[in-house]
């Protein structure tokens, strides 16, 4: 068994990359084992933050340890992730206009057992098949924001991909064509210590297709039925969600998503509410420096609001929202990687955003230039990257469908 260290890749723009699911039919029957660790030194100024006032706050965000074990010639593979935002960010990252899991314009912190998943991988040349097992990333949606190229979270989080469950899915690949179907928990974590309740495994289900392009292009469409995410001992609303996107990297150089996606809350399969998104980014990558851009315009809930304004109760009392709120974002950002060529990754960057939240549906009880003191919003926020070893390069895919093109 070896450590191994892997160089730094388009896919997660300033971090240590690893695809774990390559096959290589002549590697060895042993075992090899490359580990990372990663933590984000931040600090936002969020103008208004509520009420007319500004926010300034401090973070160490996305603090994980990594690893990826593969045996028998890379026919078993074991993805593992520790995330310790539960102890660094339990009151939330700001973040205007993201939402999800009771926070409200800050991130959520994620679990601290965020990923670990199996996967038996069978096949070779152009055709492979794989099965994965564990705690991790359902087949939906884009890969995890985490190994994009923004440090701040698209508003379209829980829109755009489902992650932290119990899952277990099967996956094909044929050529360039990739599929992919989960079986998974439906209910949303309630703590960063939560654990899937047992009562709700295998209660949801994912699809996914991809195709994928030698010269770097890729673009996939899934879907999903999820039960009772937001009431974890069930009879909440489902959600029906879809998703498709068109993605292009050029190893070192360029990269561009965009992407679509759209979740329907529903009761006894009728829609009570229906929430889109449209996002566009690129990074482009000259030396050590990286320039970033994103778009977004996404449809969200508006819900009761505790004493605190940046949280809402959890489970909500009923199947009511006091409104739909429509944000538009853009953002830019400029990094620059100071170790480009070694196992290290000490990255200072600086990113700005600028919102603008408009009323989607009348009459309505939020009203966003009320709440917040303005309907245009500024964040600015500025930090640096530290990370050493791997990191995954494509978050949210395993086995077949991860496989190198």
């Amino acid at each position: 068994m070896g450590v191994a260290a892997a160089q730094s890749s388009p896919g997660s723009h300033q971090g240590m990359t690893h695809d774990s699911s390559a096959v290589n039919p002549a590697a060895e029957a042993g075992s090899r084992f490359v580990a990372g660790a990663r933590a984000i030194g931040i600090a936002t100024l969020a103008t208004p933050a509520f009420n007319g006032t500004s926010a300034r706050e401090g973070y160490l965000t996305q603090p994980m340890l990594m690893g990826s074990l593969t045996a028998f010639g890379n026919r078993i593979l074991l993805d593992g992730m520790l995330n310790f935002e539960g102890l660094t960010i339990d009151r939330g990252e700001l973040n205007a206009g993201i939402y999800g899991e009771g926070y409200v314009d800050r991130r959520h912190p994620h679990t601290y057992l965020h990923e670990l998943a199996l996967t038996a991988l069978l096949g070779s040349g152009s055709s492979r098949f794989s099965v994965t097992a564990g705690k991790g990333f359902v087949p939906f949606g884009t890969d995890d924001p985490m190994s994009r190229p923004f440090v701040k979270y698209p508003v379209n989080h829980h829109l755009a991909q489902i992650l932290e469950r119990a899952v277990i899915s099967g996956a094909a690949r044929y050529g360039p064509l990739a599929l992919e179907a989960a079986r998974f928990n439906g209910d949303e974590p309630e703590s960063p210590s939560d654990l899937p309740n047992r009562s709700r495994l295998w209660d949801s289900w994912a699809l996914r297709a991809s195709l994928m392009h030698a010269a770097g292009a890729e673009f996939q469409v899934s879907t999903a039925e999820v039960k009772s995410p937001e009431v974890a001992q069930g009879d909440g609303l489902d959600q029906r969600k879809y998703s498709a996107s068109l993605r292009y990297e050029r190893p070192g150089t360029r990269y561009a998503l965009v992407e679509w996606a759209r979740t329907a809350d529903r009761d006894a399969g009728r829609t009570a509410f229906a929430f889109s998104s449209a996002l566009a980014e690129g990074a482009v990558t000259h030396g050590a420096m990286t320039f970033a851009l994103r778009a977004e315009r996404t449809e969200r809930p508006e819900e009761e609001r505790l004493e605190n304004p940046f949280r809402s109760p959890r489970p909500h009392t009923d199947f009511n929202i006091l409104g739909r709120t429509r944000w538009d974002i853009v953002s830019a950002g400029v990094s620059a990687n100071l170790f480009r060529k070694s196992a290290w990754v000490v990255a200072p960057f600086v990113e700005v955003s600028r919102q603008h939240a408009s009323i989607l549906a009348r009459p309505t009880v939020f009203i966003p230039r009320e709440f917040y003191g303005s309907d245009r919003m500024w964040s600015l926020s500025a930090g640096m990257r530290l990370g050493a070893g791997m990191f995954h390069s494509r978050v949210g895919r395993y086995g077949a469908a991860a496989a190198h093109h």
